[in-house]
Protein backbone atom coordinates (compact mmCIF):
# COMPACT_ATOMS: atom_id res chain seq x y z
CA UNK A 1 0.00 0.00 0.00
CA UNK A 2 2.70 2.19 0.99
CA UNK A 3 5.38 0.72 -1.43
CA UNK A 4 4.34 3.37 -4.18
CA UNK A 5 4.64 6.93 -2.00
CA UNK A 6 7.50 9.29 -2.47
CA UNK A 7 7.97 10.01 1.39
CA UNK A 8 7.91 13.53 2.44
CA UNK A 9 10.15 15.26 4.97
CA UNK A 10 7.91 14.74 7.39
CA UNK A 11 5.05 12.04 7.13
CA UNK A 12 2.07 13.20 8.90
CA UNK A 13 -0.76 10.23 10.15
CA UNK A 14 -4.18 9.95 12.21
CA UNK A 15 -5.71 7.22 14.47
CA UNK A 16 -9.50 7.90 14.24
CA UNK A 17 -11.11 6.70 17.10
CA UNK A 18 -7.81 5.88 19.21
CA UNK A 19 -9.52 4.78 21.95
CA UNK A 20 -7.27 5.10 25.14
CA UNK A 21 -5.76 1.91 25.02
CA UNK A 22 -1.93 0.75 24.18
CA UNK A 23 -2.84 -0.31 20.96
CA UNK A 24 -3.26 2.31 18.48
CA UNK A 25 0.68 3.22 19.77
CA UNK A 26 1.74 -0.31 18.74
CA UNK A 27 -0.01 -0.07 15.25
CA UNK A 28 1.59 3.44 14.86
CA UNK A 29 4.73 1.73 15.69
CA UNK A 30 4.54 -0.49 13.00
CA UNK A 31 3.75 2.04 10.45
CA UNK A 32 6.45 3.86 11.33
CA UNK A 33 9.08 0.74 10.91
CA UNK A 34 7.13 -0.08 7.89
CA UNK A 35 7.99 3.59 6.32
CA UNK A 36 11.75 3.85 7.11
CA UNK A 37 12.12 0.00 5.77
CA UNK A 38 10.23 1.26 2.42
CA UNK A 39 11.80 4.39 1.98
CA UNK A 40 15.45 2.92 2.40
CA UNK A 41 16.67 5.01 5.73
CA UNK A 42 15.66 2.46 8.53
CA UNK A 43 19.89 2.95 9.57
CA UNK A 44 21.73 5.35 11.64
CA UNK A 45 21.35 8.09 8.87
CA UNK A 46 18.93 10.22 11.41
CA UNK A 47 19.19 13.36 9.39
CA UNK A 48 17.69 11.73 6.26
CA UNK A 49 15.12 9.57 7.49
CA UNK A 50 11.24 10.80 7.40
CA UNK A 51 9.60 12.62 10.20
CA UNK A 52 6.72 11.63 11.64
CA UNK A 53 3.81 13.37 12.86
CA UNK A 54 1.10 11.43 14.27
CA UNK A 55 -2.65 12.56 15.45
CA UNK A 56 -4.70 10.56 17.90
CA UNK A 57 -8.67 11.11 17.31
CA UNK A 58 -11.00 10.35 19.51
CA UNK A 59 -14.12 11.83 21.05
CA UNK A 60 -14.12 14.66 23.82
CA UNK A 61 -14.36 12.47 26.54
CA UNK A 62 -11.77 9.86 25.91
CA UNK A 63 -9.11 9.50 28.77
CA UNK A 64 -6.07 11.07 26.49
CA UNK A 65 -4.02 11.38 29.57
CA UNK A 66 -3.64 7.65 29.59
CA UNK A 67 -2.45 7.95 25.93
CA UNK A 68 -0.05 10.30 27.13
CA UNK A 69 1.30 8.26 29.88
CA UNK A 70 2.13 5.69 27.16
CA UNK A 71 4.53 7.68 25.27
CA UNK A 72 7.84 7.53 27.01
CA UNK A 73 7.87 3.70 26.66
CA UNK A 74 6.63 4.59 22.91
CA UNK A 75 9.19 6.29 22.11
CA UNK A 76 11.88 4.13 23.67
CA UNK A 77 10.59 1.35 21.53
CA UNK A 78 11.44 3.38 18.12
CA UNK A 79 14.02 3.06 16.01
CA UNK A 80 16.73 5.29 16.61
CA UNK A 81 16.64 7.54 13.63
CA UNK A 82 12.57 8.09 14.29
CA UNK A 83 11.70 11.64 14.95
CA UNK A 84 8.08 11.22 15.93
CA UNK A 85 6.06 13.87 17.01
CA UNK A 86 2.59 12.77 18.71
CA UNK A 87 -0.37 14.70 19.31
CA UNK A 88 -4.43 14.14 20.97
CA UNK A 89 -6.64 15.78 18.64
CA UNK A 90 -10.88 15.66 20.47
CA UNK A 91 -13.73 16.26 18.00
CA UNK A 92 -15.62 13.71 15.79
CA UNK A 93 -14.82 12.29 12.64
CA UNK A 94 -18.23 13.18 10.84
CA UNK A 95 -16.47 16.90 10.54
CA UNK A 96 -13.28 18.39 9.46
CA UNK A 97 -10.74 17.69 11.72
CA UNK A 98 -7.18 19.30 9.68
CA UNK A 99 -6.49 22.02 7.77
CA UNK A 100 -6.81 20.71 3.83
CA UNK A 101 -4.16 18.56 1.93
CA UNK A 102 -2.34 18.34 5.35
CA UNK A 103 -2.26 14.30 6.15
CA UNK A 104 -0.72 11.12 4.36
CA UNK A 105 -2.30 8.64 6.13
CA UNK A 106 -5.64 7.95 7.99
CA UNK A 107 -6.31 4.59 9.88
CA UNK A 108 -9.81 3.62 11.33
CA UNK A 109 -8.87 -0.02 12.64
CA UNK A 110 -10.89 -2.44 14.23
CA UNK A 111 -9.60 -3.35 18.13
CA UNK A 112 -11.54 -5.85 19.60
CA UNK A 113 -14.97 -7.32 20.03
CA UNK A 114 -17.52 -4.42 21.45
CA UNK A 115 -14.87 -2.20 21.54
CA UNK A 116 -15.85 1.67 20.29
CA UNK A 117 -14.12 0.99 17.88
CA UNK A 118 -16.00 -2.32 16.70
CA UNK A 119 -18.44 -0.44 13.89
CA UNK A 120 -18.79 3.18 12.08
CA UNK A 121 -21.56 5.07 14.96
CA UNK A 122 -23.90 7.25 13.21
CA UNK A 123 -26.47 9.19 14.99
CA UNK A 124 -29.27 6.75 15.88
CA UNK A 125 -31.79 7.32 13.02
CA UNK A 126 -35.30 8.64 13.23
CA UNK A 127 -38.03 6.38 12.11
CA UNK A 128 -36.91 3.31 14.64
CA UNK A 129 -39.80 3.89 16.59
CA UNK A 130 -41.33 0.35 15.64
CA UNK A 131 -38.11 -1.37 16.64
CA UNK A 132 -39.79 -2.67 20.15
CA UNK A 133 -37.62 -5.02 22.29
CA UNK A 134 -34.68 -4.58 19.78
CA UNK A 135 -31.84 -1.99 20.60
CA UNK A 136 -30.58 -2.47 16.91
CA UNK A 137 -31.14 -3.75 14.02
CA UNK A 138 -31.57 -7.52 14.00
CA UNK A 139 -33.42 -10.19 12.62
CA UNK A 140 -36.59 -9.45 14.12
CA UNK A 141 -36.79 -6.05 13.18
CA UNK A 142 -39.19 -4.15 11.06
CA UNK A 143 -38.02 -3.24 7.26
CA UNK A 144 -38.43 0.30 8.39
CA UNK A 145 -35.81 0.13 11.07
CA UNK A 146 -33.19 -1.22 8.35
CA UNK A 147 -33.78 1.50 5.74
CA UNK A 148 -33.58 4.03 9.05
CA UNK A 149 -30.37 2.59 9.86
CA UNK A 150 -29.16 2.13 6.37
CA UNK A 151 -30.25 6.11 5.13
CA UNK A 152 -28.35 7.31 8.08
CA UNK A 153 -25.27 5.17 7.52
CA UNK A 154 -25.06 6.73 4.12
CA UNK A 155 -25.52 10.36 5.08
CA UNK A 156 -22.93 10.31 8.15
CA UNK A 157 -20.04 7.60 5.80
CA UNK A 158 -20.41 10.41 2.78
CA UNK A 159 -20.04 13.35 5.29
CA UNK A 160 -16.60 10.90 6.67
CA UNK A 161 -15.42 10.65 3.16
CA UNK A 162 -15.90 13.69 2.58
CA UNK A 163 -13.86 15.48 5.31
CA UNK A 164 -11.30 12.98 4.79
CA UNK A 165 -11.05 13.49 0.99
CA UNK A 166 -9.98 17.59 1.62
CA UNK A 167 -7.89 16.77 4.22
CA UNK A 168 -5.87 14.41 2.69
CA UNK A 169 -2.57 15.15 0.21
CA UNK A 170 -2.94 13.85 -3.24
CA UNK A 171 -1.85 10.35 -3.28
CA UNK A 172 -2.81 9.71 0.05
CA UNK A 173 -4.17 6.97 1.57
CA UNK A 174 -6.78 5.89 3.92
CA UNK A 175 -7.60 2.14 5.46
CA UNK A 176 -10.74 1.43 7.40
CA UNK A 177 -11.06 -2.08 8.85
CA UNK A 178 -14.50 -2.23 11.07
CA UNK A 179 -17.26 -5.11 12.13
CA UNK A 180 -19.67 -5.49 9.30
CA UNK A 181 -22.10 -7.98 7.84
CA UNK A 182 -21.72 -11.30 6.52
CA UNK A 183 -24.31 -11.15 4.38
CA UNK A 184 -25.91 -8.58 2.14
CA UNK A 185 -29.24 -9.59 3.72
CA UNK A 186 -29.95 -8.12 7.55
CA UNK A 187 -32.92 -10.77 7.72
CA UNK A 188 -30.71 -13.66 7.32
CA UNK A 189 -28.48 -13.70 10.25
CA UNK A 190 -27.38 -11.51 13.48
CA UNK A 191 -24.33 -10.54 12.74
CA UNK A 192 -23.91 -8.33 16.44
CA UNK A 193 -25.15 -11.58 18.18
CA UNK A 194 -23.47 -9.94 21.09
CA UNK A 195 -25.96 -6.95 21.10
CA UNK A 196 -28.52 -9.05 20.91
CA UNK A 197 -27.80 -10.92 23.92
CA UNK A 198 -27.36 -7.58 25.79
CA UNK A 199 -30.81 -6.65 23.96
CA UNK A 200 -32.07 -10.00 25.51
CA UNK A 201 -30.79 -8.94 29.04
CA UNK A 202 -32.33 -6.07 28.48
CA UNK A 203 -35.84 -7.63 28.26
CA UNK A 204 -35.01 -9.92 31.21
CA UNK A 205 -34.90 -7.12 33.32
CA UNK A 206 -38.17 -5.92 32.49
CA UNK A 207 -39.64 -9.44 33.38
CA UNK A 208 -38.42 -8.32 36.69
CA UNK A 209 -39.10 -5.37 37.29
CA UNK A 210 -35.45 -3.75 36.89
CA UNK A 211 -36.11 -1.26 33.98
CA UNK A 212 -39.09 0.15 32.30
CA UNK A 213 -40.60 -1.25 28.87
CA UNK A 214 -41.24 2.40 27.37
CA UNK A 215 -37.45 2.60 28.37
CA UNK A 216 -36.59 -0.09 26.30
CA UNK A 217 -38.86 0.83 23.26
CA UNK A 218 -36.73 4.05 23.26
CA UNK A 219 -33.48 3.18 23.40
CA UNK A 220 -31.22 2.13 20.00
CA UNK A 221 -27.71 1.74 19.43
CA UNK A 222 -26.03 4.37 17.33
CA UNK A 223 -23.81 2.01 14.88
CA UNK A 224 -24.44 0.61 11.76
CA UNK A 225 -22.96 -2.65 10.21
CA UNK A 226 -23.15 -2.63 6.81
CA UNK A 227 -22.16 -5.06 4.32
CA UNK A 228 -19.51 -4.98 1.85
CA UNK A 229 -21.86 -4.03 -1.01
CA UNK A 230 -22.60 -1.24 0.94
CA UNK A 231 -19.44 0.23 1.50
CA UNK A 232 -18.54 -0.09 -1.58
CA UNK A 233 -21.15 1.56 -3.11
CA UNK A 234 -21.21 4.30 -0.76
CA UNK A 235 -17.33 4.66 -1.62
CA UNK A 236 -17.79 4.86 -5.18
CA UNK A 237 -20.76 7.28 -5.32
CA UNK A 238 -18.97 10.00 -3.08
CA UNK A 239 -16.36 10.00 -5.54
CA UNK A 240 -13.41 11.46 -2.61
CA UNK A 241 -11.75 8.11 -2.81
CA UNK A 242 -10.60 5.36 -5.32
CA UNK A 243 -11.28 2.13 -3.71
CA UNK A 244 -7.98 0.23 -4.14
CA UNK A 245 -8.47 -2.78 -2.22
CA UNK A 246 -11.21 -4.98 -0.26
CA UNK A 247 -11.20 -7.61 1.77
CA UNK A 248 -13.28 -9.44 4.10
CA UNK A 249 -12.76 -11.93 6.72
CA UNK A 250 -13.98 -13.75 9.44
CA UNK A 251 -12.81 -13.12 13.26
CA UNK A 252 -13.02 -15.87 16.03
CA UNK A 253 -13.71 -13.77 19.02
CA UNK A 254 -10.65 -15.97 21.15
CA UNK A 255 -8.44 -14.77 18.23
CA UNK A 256 -6.42 -12.57 20.87
CA UNK A 257 -5.73 -15.81 22.54
CA UNK A 258 -3.63 -18.84 21.74
CA UNK A 259 -6.08 -21.65 20.72
CA UNK A 260 -6.64 -24.53 23.59
CA UNK A 261 -6.65 -28.00 21.85
CA UNK A 262 -6.20 -29.77 25.24
CA UNK A 263 -9.95 -30.78 26.09
CA UNK A 264 -9.03 -29.58 30.14
CA UNK A 265 -8.69 -26.45 28.97
CA UNK A 266 -11.71 -25.65 27.50
CA UNK A 267 -13.34 -24.71 29.88
CA UNK A 268 -11.39 -21.70 31.74
CA UNK A 269 -11.06 -20.62 28.33
CA UNK A 270 -14.68 -19.64 27.34
CA UNK A 271 -14.20 -17.87 31.10
CA UNK A 272 -11.77 -15.75 29.81
CA UNK A 273 -13.65 -15.28 26.47
CA UNK A 274 -16.93 -14.70 28.35
CA UNK A 275 -14.69 -12.16 30.69
CA UNK A 276 -13.23 -10.20 27.48
CA UNK A 277 -16.21 -9.81 25.70
CA UNK A 278 -18.02 -9.00 28.75
CA UNK A 279 -15.63 -6.05 29.72
CA UNK A 280 -15.26 -4.76 26.52
CA UNK A 281 -19.17 -5.00 25.37
CA UNK A 282 -19.31 -2.83 29.09
CA UNK A 283 -16.49 -0.10 28.10
CA UNK A 284 -18.68 0.73 24.97
CA UNK A 285 -22.01 0.87 25.69
CA UNK A 286 -21.87 1.93 29.43
CA UNK A 287 -22.28 5.53 28.73
CA UNK A 288 -25.39 5.15 26.60
CA UNK A 289 -26.63 2.94 28.70
CA UNK A 290 -26.28 4.66 32.05
CA UNK A 291 -28.23 7.82 30.73
CA UNK A 292 -30.91 6.23 29.58
CA UNK A 293 -31.41 3.45 32.08
CA UNK A 294 -29.60 4.57 34.87
CA UNK A 295 -26.47 3.63 36.47
CA UNK A 296 -27.54 2.20 39.31
CA UNK A 297 -28.40 -0.77 36.92
CA UNK A 298 -25.37 -1.53 35.23
CA UNK A 299 -23.14 -4.12 37.72
CA UNK A 300 -26.54 -6.52 37.42
CA UNK A 301 -26.61 -5.74 33.94
CA UNK A 302 -23.53 -6.77 32.87
CA UNK A 303 -23.50 -9.73 35.67
CA UNK A 304 -26.79 -10.87 33.85
CA UNK A 305 -24.95 -10.55 30.25
CA UNK A 306 -22.32 -12.73 31.11
CA UNK A 307 -24.47 -15.45 31.86
CA UNK A 308 -26.19 -15.14 28.87
CA UNK A 309 -23.00 -14.85 26.96
CA UNK A 310 -21.80 -17.92 28.90
CA UNK A 311 -24.80 -19.73 27.48
CA UNK A 312 -24.05 -18.88 23.94
CA UNK A 313 -20.77 -19.61 23.88
CA UNK A 314 -21.36 -23.52 25.38
CA UNK A 315 -23.49 -23.74 22.13
CA UNK A 316 -21.56 -21.93 19.80
CA UNK A 317 -18.52 -20.21 18.60
CA UNK A 318 -19.23 -16.56 17.71
CA UNK A 319 -17.25 -15.09 14.75
CA UNK A 320 -17.62 -11.38 13.59
CA UNK A 321 -17.59 -10.35 10.07
CA UNK A 322 -14.63 -7.84 9.58
CA UNK A 323 -14.11 -6.00 6.43
CA UNK A 324 -10.80 -3.59 5.72
CA UNK A 325 -11.46 -1.01 3.11
CA UNK A 326 -8.09 0.92 1.32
Amino acid sequence: MLADIVFPECFKMADLGCSSGPNCLFLMSLIIHKIQELSGHNNNYRSHSPEFEVFLNDLHGNDFNNLFKMLPAFHQKLNPTAQCFVSGLPGSFYCRLFPSKSLHLFILPTVCIGSPRMAIHIQVPEGVESNRNNIHMGTASPPAVFEAYLRQFQRDFSTFLSSRGEEMVPGGRMVLTFIGRSVADPYTKDDCIHIKILGDTLLDMIVEGAIKEADLHSFNMPFYTPSKQEVEAIIRSEGSFNLERLDHFLLPWNSHDVEHSNSDNHRPHKYKVVEMVTNSVRAYSEPLLSIHFGSFIMDGLFTRFGKKLAEHLSMEEPRSSISSFR
